[in-house]
């Protein structure tokens, strides 16, 4: 029993009010009482409690009234209703609307001593439940954003700041840094978890059909609709919507979106009806949208409405030191997903992993420690067979094509990344600027590396 609870009883007879007062505050509990409805809940706002405990029948207002608003204000309170034999119908109804229990006319003290401690049993294990779905969602969080790196660090700290609140959030990063998994973290973390994140990728569907797949449509909008359907935004209503790719839509579309966003507000394809939602949205794109607005093919309006919140995923190359750390991650989960006995990397093989230079991201390390897994015989990996992509293929991330720089298996981490700036910069004419844009570095790390080469 909780002696330390406070209990909130509203009740116009006096010695029934003074007499539940007496029992319940000789049991240790905090007791407040009033006369009215309006007395009561200005009480509850001003002070709160744990327990309210209501007559059905008030001068003012009825019980029913009392519990809807105090629900309002405090979803998790826990309710109880006095009621006279008359009046049971009423009380059922009362617990439909989330009152715990109801108790009869004439106050029985072993009756009231029961319900209230089961009313505030169920309370504290509600309780417990939310913290305990907090902590998991806070471990599947941290969990899922794998790396230690000053840029992991900062971007998991950014998170944690943005998640509870309801801002739009752009995410923007080279292919395969991520941005789904950050999405997935954001709403996992939100007050918003309860309820579902839906997923489109506005580049993986065309263009007549993504308006319909985002809104919806009534039967009849078009050649094939037979019957209404709900679109993605009805689906993720009082959750999370994520516009993977959002610079390849149209600007058509951008406009329709925009609305949307401003107001909560869009019309399915084939009606008239507003529908309002509320939904939260997080977008993703590889796309330099600023370049985008200027050529206009993105909406300046829409891209400010995105990107309240801006998170910017950096590239694998450029946290080098989570390369071991990803690895061990998907090695963990593949393996007993595979159901295969491979519990290390050999450290040689994890130079390898090191010295390579990662135009598909994330995304490219786990397919490769997928593949490894998959051939794999002993328990140990001690080699991978990484991808060479062509020149053209993999310009995107390396920036122009150029000649391939051969590095033999087993040549130290440093001395491949040297020989690697060093053809850089030959080809680049020896111009740093050019040779860091090239290697997807600051040309000040370029240069405090050349210098601790020499030093």
């Amino acid at each position: 029993m909780d002696t330390k609870a406070r209990i909130l009883i509203v009740d116009d007879e006096v010695e029934l009010r003074r007499a539940a007062e007496k029992i319940l505050a000789r049991e240790g509990y905090r007791v407040a009482t009033c006369a009215t409805a309006g007395d009561g809940l200005a009480h509850f706002e001003r002070e709160g409690a744990d327990l309210l405990i209501t007559d059905l029948m008030l001068p003012d207002q009825d019980g029913i009234a009392v519990l809807r608003r105090a629900k309002e204000l405090r979803p998790d309170i826990e309710a109880i209703v006095i009621t006279a034999h008359g009046s049971v119908e009423t009380a059922v109804e009362a617990m439909r609307l989330g009152a715990y229990d109801f108790i009869l006319k004439p106050l029985d003290r072993a009756v009231l001593l029961k319900t209230v401690t089961k009313a505030l049993e169920k309370q504290g294990l509600a309780a417990e439940n939310r913290a305990l779905r907090e902590q998991l969602q806070q471990r599947h969080g941290e969990d899922a954003l794998v790396g230690n790196s000053p840029a992991m660090l900062a971007t998991k700290k950014l998170i944690r700041q943005i998640a509870p609140t309801d801002v739009s959030v752009l995410i923007q990063g080279e292919s395969g840094t991520g941005k789904e998994v950050v999405a997935d973290v954001i709403h996992a973390l939100s007050q918003r978890h309860a309820q579902p994140i839906v997923k489109i990728s506005c580049a993986a569907i065309p263009e007549t059909l993504l308006e319909s797949e985002l809104f919806g449509y009534e039967r009849g909008a078009f050649t094939g609709a037979t019957g209404s359907k709900p679109g993605k935004f009805e689906a993720a209503h009082g959750g999370t919507l994520f516009l993977d790719e959002i610079a390849e839509m149209s600007p058509a579309l951008q406009a329709k979106l925009l609305r949307v966003l401003q107001d909560g507000r869009f019309q399915r394809l084939g009606s008239n009806k507003d529908l309002h939602v509320d939904v939260r949205v997080i977008s993703a794109t590889h796309v330099d949208i600023p370049a985008a607005i200027e050529q206009t093919k993105f909406r300046e309006d829409l891209y400010y409405r995105l990107n309240v919140i801006h998170v910017e995923l950096p590239p694998l190359r450029d946290r080098r030191e989570d390369i071991p750390l990803l690895a061990d991650h998907f090695l963990k989960k593949y393996a007993a997903r595979m159901q295969k006995n491979v519990a290390a990397i050999a450290p040689k093989a994890v130079e390898q992993l090191l010295a390579h230079h990662w135009p598909g991201n994330v995304r490219e390390l786990e397919n490769a420690i997928q593949r490894a897994l998959a051939v794999a015989t002993e328990q140990t990996i001690r080699n991978f067979q990484l991808l060479s992509l062509p020149a053209a293929a993999s310009s995107a991330a390396r920036g122009p094509a150029g000649p391939m720089v051969a590095i033999p298996l087993g040549t130290p981490l440093e001395e491949a990344e040297h020989q690697i700036v060093t053809e850089t910069l030959k080809q680049c004419g020896g111009n740093k600027e050019k040779a860091a844009k090239l290697l997807g570095v600051s040309s000040r790390t370029l240069y405090r590396r050349f210098a601790a080469k020499r030093g």
